[in-house]
């Protein structure tokens, strides 16, 4: 009689830790849905913003310079070609429809392919007018570059989105594996 009491309460408590459980992978996956969700979201809205960009001479006439060469890691990829919008840099503001930089990869036959956005803000810039947080653009948090750098920038905050060509490492890392600067020529 004991041990089926035993048995019969032990089932209970099992139900309970299940119950518990499931809750929270329940939980889980809501907010991993919605982290995807708003991931997805602002990768649309980067392409939306920079389709028109694929032609690098809208961009040009838009006010996007090329700055910094091709900008490659020694084991890590490349990030590729930036051509900068400086008012866009300075205003200390992040927009998701105007991104700062527009980032391209020169192709072997010339031709240069939109891979994706570039988000900067100067660090003082953004504090001066946004606070202490850090910067986040629709929930992802930009990155930290200290100065002294190999752009010769103040410290600046900046977060890459790989709208046009995926990135195997996430849609916003510095760095792509399939991005090459083998095909750049200086102008």
């Amino acid at each position: 009689m004991k041990v089926g009491r035993f048995v019969t309460r032990l089932g209970y408590s099992v139900l309970g830790i299940l119950a518990v459980g499931l809750q929270a992978a329940t939980a889980q996956h809501h907010e991993s849905t919605a982290d995807k969700d708003q991931t997805n979201d602002l990768v649309k809205i980067v392409r939306q913003a920079t389709e028109r960009f694929k032609d690098v001479t809208v961009a040009e006439n838009e006010g996007y310079a090329l700055q910094f060469g091709c900008v490659s890691g020694p084991d890590v990829g490349a990030m590729g070609l930036h051509y900068v919008n400086g008012p866009l840099v300075m205003d200390g503001d992040l927009d998701p429809t105007r991104p700062e930089i527009v980032i391209y990869e020169a192709m072997p036959n010339g031709r240069l392919k939109l891979t994706g956005a570039d988000f900067l803000v100067l660090k003082d810039a953004w504090h001066a007018k946004h606070g202490a947080a850090t910067p986040e653009l629709m929930g992802q948090l930009l990155h930290l570059f200290e100065s002294p750098n190999r752009f010769g920038l103040p410290e600046f905050y900046t977060l890459h989105v790989w709208a046009w060509k995926e990135n195997p490492n996430g849609m916003f890392v510095n760095w792509h594996p399939r991005v090459s600067c083998e095909s750049f020529e200086p102008r």
